[in-house]
């Protein structure tokens, strides 16, 4: 099951929008519902502390049948920390994110940092119009869709920098190091329809910058 989830940034078109199925749960993270209101598409679950939702349609949607989870104002996380936790509990094998960026920078730099959630253990990808997100952990094998000439910058997160073997991609590694802090790993290119990212050790943000949409994301590997 695949989770989507709706943040309270700003929703910019995406290449990839969501698709609502039988097999998907909707949540909206507080603010998020206004993306749900946008694209009439009722949620599964709102959660969140409720502040930035209108009160009326906490209610409408509470009966209508939506399960609505309140926090608190004064809590140690955020709305989306909260959803994203949520979906793994519920059993999602996957996230998609919308809306997670733009507007305040803490919380943009935020967002991007809970796809490294020390709990999180389902891979989560956070979508902004034409650019995704992908967080690998060590041994996860990352195989993208896209098109020759899409850009992809590869980031290491944490110190020590990450092990990093590609195929499909201008410039190839080969169990190579990229360092924490350093930009060699910006603005590569796919040179294939598919490429592959393996992370052998450390922690690796993987941005993909799509020209035009595609079939399906990715294929998500944890050996």
């Amino acid at each position: 099951m695949r989770a989507i989830i709706f943040a309270n940034g700003e929703y910019r078109d995406p290449l990839r929008p969501p698709v609502f199925l039988d097999t998907v749960l909707v949540i909206a993270a507080d603010g998020g519902s206004r993306h749900c209101q946008a694209l009439k598409v009722t949620p599964n679950i709102l959660i969140g502390d409720l502040d930035s939702t209108d009160p009326h349609l906490v209610a409408s949607w509470e009966e209508s049948g939506v399960e609505v989870i309140r926090h608190p104002a004064d809590k140690d996380q955020t709305d989306l920390e909260l959803a994203l936790l949520l979906a793994q509990e519920r059993g999602a094998k996957e996230a998609w994110i919308y809306g997670a960026v733009g507007g305040r920078l803490d919380m943009t730099f935020g967002n991007l940092t809970l796809l490294a959630h020390p709990l999180l253990k389902i891979p989560a990808t956070l979508i902004c119009g034409n650019e995704e997100v992908h967080l690998l952990r060590p041994g996860d094998i990352l195989e993208l869709d896209g098109e020759p000439g899409e850009t992809l910058s590869l980031l290491p997160l944490q110190p020590g920098g990450s092990r990093v073997s590609t195929q499909g991609l201008q410039y190839p590694l080969d169990n190579e190091k990229l360092e924490f802090g350093l930009t060699r790993g910006i603005s590569n290119q796919l040179t294939d329809p598919k490429a592959s990212i393996n992370l052998e050790s450390g922690l690796l943000a993987v941005i993909h910058t799509r020209r035009s949409s595609s079939k399906e994301v990715s294929d998500y590997e944890t050996e």
